[in-house]
């Protein structure tokens, strides 16, 4: 965890009053809503269909147990009592009134959280692997460099006005997990020949309505250099990123029609002017960082203890293990994953009581500690073995152990129409139906590891293009209709997927889902071929000739 200081509570404390006053001032007719909405945007606030929805960052998705009871909190009190992880490792809260807004936010800033840069055209949340600093194998721990780039981005002054949103993600492990290749900068840390950390830098990934998988600009970018390398990026897509059309303005546009070749000798260019300036990282600087990260004291304990093999002999805890916990770095020690994506449920939400719940298991289990995923789960990161069955028991009381991870019912899904002023069609109801398809269990695990991501509009909050099965809604003359595509991935494999044939009304989509999923049954050159390979292997059209033929 991240130790804030008194220069980040004081800072908060000063942007809440300053938004005190302009609400008073909007409440009071001072200010109409087009003057107030790039006020409310800079802490982010938006006007969705029915109210403000108050989008808060969780900083490289880590959170404290006092964090996350405070989030409870302002849902139980201010919301509705639930709130709703995202894709980008943000809480969002769909139900507060303005006038209360103020007060939510001086008590989430109590705690070292806030929605400023959450919107506008600024850089966003720094997003990272969930299971940084705790999963073996690691380069160093991502965490160390997004704090780094959080305080580089915080406000600055040159990249408030952007052409448009910017996103950066980062992974230092050999699996991604933090889909670093749609971003608009993605960062792999890892090391060169001679044992040096550092970044292969990509830029120019992302979804929305012009997809693109990011392209590798620097093989090597030695870690010291981050920042003003980051800067160099940033100076020649403000200079040259278009801003006269919103749909041509992300990085990704520029990358795609100068080619990734010059934009990278655009980028080492400018470096080159700056490389040796105030923004080189010094030793001093990056351990500064580095000593305000407090790990956990981990004892030394046994990977096999009593308790833990007693509780293998129940099926159920055995399957529960099987499906939600990761080895961990440290002997005797796992990574939970807790499913918010029970059978029937919107995916990614999360009630008050079972926020405090989480927190409570946190406290008890994992050393105060809960990560946020862009998958929409939550986990323990550090969670001793001898506690499993334990935690389990209390995981399983709370109806939060659906052992579904990365199962055909683990869904991404947006807020879709039921909450978005920007969505054409449903997200959620589609996600809850087909879950409910896939209700069995032992028949999702037959099915094996498969991820459906749906979006309720282009914008595609819910990563529908990168969805093993993505499910994209559309409006047609007024009715709601659904785009399939197969094959797409967020991995170290990053593609987009391949549509698979004209859109389907909303009534159909469960039914198309499953004969997808029946023909890949059948197709799967072995039980153990993913989806995903299965679709590689193929293409679409065996899945398009026999989908098609039943609708």
């Amino acid at each position: 965890m991240y130790v804030y200081d008194e220069f980040d509570r004081t800072f908060l404390a000063e942007r809440v009053a300053e938004f005190r006053d302009q609400v008073t001032r909007r409440l009071d007719g001072a200010l109409n809503e087009d003057e107030f909405k790039p006020l409310r945007l800079m802490n982010g606030v938006y006007l969705q269909l029915h109210a403000y929805m108050l989008r808060v960052a969780i900083p490289y998705g880590t959170l404290s147990a006092h964090q996350l009871r405070r989030m409870a909190h302002v849902a139980r009190v201010y919301d509705r009592g639930y709130g709703h992880f995202t894709t980008r490792q943000n809480i969002q809260f769909n139900w507060i009134k303005l006038d209360n807004l103020p007060d939510a936010m001086a008590e989430l800033a109590e705690v070292g959280v806030h929605g400023i840069q959450t919107s506008g055209n600024c850089i966003r949340n720094v997003t990272t692997d969930q299971w940084a600093g705790a999963v073996p194998g690691e380069f160093d721990d991502p965490r160390i460099w997004a704090e780094i780039l959080r305080q580089y981005s915080t406000l600055h002054p040159e990249f408030t006005y952007l052409p448009r949103k910017f996103k950066i993600a980062i992974t230092a492990a050999g699996h991604d997990r933090a889909a670093i290749k749609v971003h608009d900068v993605g960062l792999r840390l890892h090391r060169n020949d001679v044992g040096e950390l550092g970044f292969e830098v990509l830029v120019g990934g992302g979804l929305g309505r012009t997809p693109f998988v990011g392209k590798s600009i620097r093989p090597f970018l030695p870690a010291r250099e981050l920042l003003s390398y980051i800067e160099a990026i940033m100076r020649v897509y403000n200079q040259y990123g278009r801003r006269d059309n919103i749909y041509k303005a992300r990085i990704k546009i520029l990358v795609h029609e100068i080619g990734a070749e010059a934009f990278a000798e655009a980028v080492e260019a400018e470096w080159e002017a700056i490389r040796d300036g105030a923004l080189h990282l010094s030793d001093e600087m990056i351990a500064d960082i580095r000593s305000r990260f407090v790990y956990p004291a981990y004892e030394a304990l046994e990977d096999e203890p009593a308790e833990f093999v007693a509780a293998m002999g129940d099926p159920r805890f055995a399957t529960w293990f099987a499906n939600s916990v990761h080895a961990h770095k440290v002997p005797g020690y796992s990574i939970v994953t807790i499913s918010l994506k029970p059978v029937g449920a919107p995916p990614g939400d999360a009630t008050a009581d079972q926020m405090d719940t989480i927190a409570d298991l946190a406290d008890a289990y994992a050393f105060g500690e809960i990560r946020v995923g862009h998958e929409q789960n939550l986990c323990l990161p550090s969670v001793a073995r001898r506690d499993l069955p334990e935690l389990w028991r209390r995981l399983d009381a709370a109806g939060l152990a659906t052992p579904n991870v990365n199962l055909v019912n683990d869904i991404i899904a947006c807020p879709g129409l039921d909450y978005c002023a920007l969505a054409n069609a449903r997200a959620i109801p589609v996600a809850q139906e087909i879950a409910k398809r896939f209700a069995d269990l032992d028949k999702a695990r037959g099915i094996g590891r498969l991820h459906i991501n749906i979006s309720g509009c282009i914008n595609a909050c819910g990563h529908h293009h990168v969805g093993h099965i993505g499910i994209l809604g559309v409006e047609k003359n007024g009715q709601e209709f659904y785009q399939i595509t197969l094959g797409g991935r967020a991995d170290e494999q990053a593609q987009l997927g391949t549509l698979l044939g004209p859109a389907v009304s909303y009534d159909q989509v469960p039914g198309l889902v499953e004969d997808v999923v029946a023909t890949y049954m059948e197709l799967r050159a072995t039980p153990q071929e993913l989806f995903v390979d299965t679709v590689a292997r193929l293409g679409v059209e065996p899945f398009k000739e026999r989908v098609y033929a039943a609708h």
